[in-house]
């Protein structure tokens, strides 16, 4: 196994980190924290411009044919910057729905749109007060919370153990904004009554392919906590170089001394099963379930860990509008959450290890 990326995986990072410490500063995320807008939409199309939608998707379908190893580079520096984009959802959901159940027509008709950045897409999940139904082509029910909901064009959507496909302009959808920690990656409820649908994939295999989709996006989702993880580190590194108390820098003391480390730790053991979770995905490994689990688990801890830990770094000052530190914890809550929550992946992780040994391995 090699566990480093490639010369030109690295210059890609390099390339996308200038491009998002240029366009994506704390000022930027917070013009769409602070506003009406729900995504920064001149963000989105400069990286649309520059291809990042389709960082996965083949060159046949209007992608860049680059692969997984690429995209999980381009995600961990998206979460390093916050960026306030539906990034997540059309990529790791919308597209990964369509290119594992969707019909050659449907790949051709969406695929292409969600690599130029002209469609939003999303998956729905979560049933609402009213369960979604599919009957006759026609959907009805209430979604929430759906990431990225108020935005999208088109939306994968659960109703029962069927996927449909529905376009979210069309008559018969409902949207209500809802309101969540990190206003800076929207949540909506989506509201269905007889919404004309297409159907995705084999009739009562939603969970199945759900599945698969949730494994790949989980290690893209690992790479976004990883990216934000580190952001949070350095960020209370670099505070405590600079601030002074009792006529020495604060990160001579002791306490803030092992904070520092443990944060440190955390991130790095993110950043190693991250790299195995990729690995498995560029590998096609059937160790893929074992590893987005470990990936997930060990990065929404991290996550979690160095966003808190950050303020704490930062004393009184950390808890105030005015620092930036907050903005790594929503992210951190918000993201812990988007495909199921900790304790869900936790006991994904125990059964597959589990399988894992009975196997052999």
């Amino acid at each position: 196994m090699n566990f480093e990326f490639s010369p030109d995986q690295e210059l890609l990072r390099e390339e996308a980190r200038k491009f998002l410490a240029d366009r994506c500063t704390p000022a930027e995320v917070r013009t769409v924290l602070d506003g009406d807008a729900p995504y920064h939409a001149g963000l989105w199309r400069e990286m649309a411009e520059l291809g990042w939608m389709g960082t996965a998707l083949p060159e046949a379908l209007g992608g860049q044919g680059a692969g997984p190893l690429e995209l999980c580079v381009l995600a961990e520096e998206l979460g390093r910057s916050l960026a306030p984009l539906p990034f997540a959802s059309s990529v790791y959901l919308g597209a990964e729905f369509l290119l594992r159940a969707g019909t050659p027509e449907q790949q051709a008709r969406w695929l292409p749109a969600i690599a130029d950045g002209s469609c939003i897409a999303t998956y729905a999940d979560q049933d609402g007060p009213v369960p979604a139904v599919l009957r006759d082509g026609a959907l009805s029910g209430n979604k929430r919370p759906v990431p990225d909901g108020d935005v999208a064009h088109l939306a994968v959507v659960r109703a029962g153990d069927d996927l449909a496909l529905v376009e979210l302009g069309d008559s018969g959808v409902e949207r209500h904004a809802l309101e969540s920690i990190d206003p800076t990656r929207s949540q909506a409820e989506l509201r269905f009554s007889g919404a004309s649908a297409e159907p995705l994939g084999a009739p009562g295999q939603a969970t199945a392919i759900r599945e698969r989709v949730y494994d790949r996006a989980a290690v893209y989702l690992a790479f976004e906590q990883l990216g934000g993880a580190t952001a949070a580190l350095e960020m209370g590194r670099d505070y405590a170089t600079d601030r002074f108390a009792f006529g020495r820098p604060i990160g001579s003391f002791q306490a803030v001394k092992h904070m520092l480390a443990d944060m440190f730790v955390s991130a790095e053991l993110a950043r190693s099963n991250c790299y195995y979770g990729a690995w498995a995905i560029s590998q096609e490994s059937e160790e893929l379930p074992l590893a987005a689990a470990t990936a997930r688990v060990s990065a929404t801890q991290a996550y979690q860990h160095c966003s808190k830990n950050n303020i704490q770094v930062h004393g009184g000052m950390g808890f105030t509008w005015e620092f930036d530190c907050h903005l790594y914890y929503r992210r951190s809550k918000l993201l812990a959450l988007l495909l199921g929550s900790e304790t869900r992946w936790k006991h994904l992780l125990v059964d597959r290890l589990a399988a894992h040994r009975a196997k052999g391995h």
